[in-house]
């Protein structure tokens, strides 16, 4: 059985040109597990060009169950696989 409870969290969306993202930290130390699901209440954030944008916002976290948490870590594993890419050719580089 999975608990849900609320945390609150910052959230900070940068929209630079050496900077684009957003993160979000939980206040109270909750770590997240492989599997876990978290909501952030509110309306979407969008910076204009150039600046950072920081919130603080409300957040429900949903923990996964063992069997949730096992699935999480096996096919996160085999995702990564995916990103690898390997290229063969014949001869040597000119």
């Amino acid at each position: 059985m999975s608990s849900v409870f609320d945390v609150s969290c910052m959230v900070r969306v940068s929209n630079r040109f050496e900077d684009l993202s957003a993160h979000v930290e939980i206040e109270d130390g909750t770590v997240l597990e492989p599997g876990d699901q978290m909501i952030v209440h509110g309306t979407p954030i969008h910076p204009p060009y150039g600046e950072v944008r920081v919130e603080r916002r409300r957040a429900t976290v949903t923990r996964a169950s063992w069997l949730g948490h096992a699935w999480a870590r096996l096919t996160g594993d085999l995702d990564c696989l995916s990103l690898i890419e390997v290229g063969f050719s014949y001869g040597r580089p000119q």
